[in-house]
Order: structure tokens, then sequence, then C-alpha cells
């Protein structure tokens, strides 16, 4: 069964930083791209960036353009998400997720599986 356990969260004034960790169980992530998603209350959940395969490739949303870094470590099967220069409005519950595929993805139902959540606060 595969999980994806994310941890970093928490509580950051704004200007600081946050790093995200997703650590996978029960599938190598080297033969899958990874992504990070994000809910803010009362909002769809919405993507942020995601990697490929072998971390050659990434893509991103323009709200986070300059300040996130997505990254992946496949020997620890871990994904990371350094996120910088945080704004309120980067506040949410994030998500990491695996693809279905080798490539990146900005879809929801192109990931086939999930981690929990983990909350990120920002405050002004």
């Amino acid at each position: 069964q595969v999980q994806l356990v994310e941890s970093g969260g928490g509580l950051v004034q704004a200007g600081g930083s946050l790093r995200l960790s997703c650590a996978a169980s029960g599938r190598a992530i080297g033969g899958y791209g990874m992504g990070w998603f994000r809910q803010a209350p009362g909002k769809e959940r919405e993507f942020v960036m995601s990697i490929n395969w072998n971390g050659g490739r990434t893509y991103y949303t323009d709200s986070v353009k300059g300040r996130f870094t997505i990254s992946r470590d496949n020997a620890k099967n871990t994904v990371y998400l350094e996120m910088n220069s945080l704004k309120p409005e980067d506040t949410a519950i994030y998500y990491c997720a695996m693809s279905r595929t080798l490539f990146m993805a900005r879809m929801a139902d192109e990931y086939e599986y999930w981690g929990q959540g983990i909350q990120v606060t920002v405050s002004s």
C-alpha cells in the first residue's frame, strides 16, 4: 500500500520560509512524477508545483514563481517543497501527490496517491 506523509508545516511570519517534506512508502517514487497541491479555507484544491521522475523538469503555478522550489531525492523516497518569501495568501493545507506516470502533471486527476495534508499558516 502506497503512503505519502507530509511534514514540515507550521506557523510562520510573512516573509519567512518553510520546507515541506513528503516521505513515500510502499512504492519507489523514482518511476513517477510528484506534485504539491494546496487548499485554502473555502477554496478548491489548487496545483502548486510538480516534478518529473528524475527531477530534470519542474512546473509551477504563477503565484509561487521565484519563491517556491520543488525537488526530490529518489534514494530517500522523498519529495520536498522549499517555500520562501511566504505570504498570508499561501496559508493552506498542502498535499503531496504521486502521479500516474513518469511525467509532471498539474491536474489532480493525473495523480494516483495523495498524502493526508499538512497545515501551513502565514501570519501578516
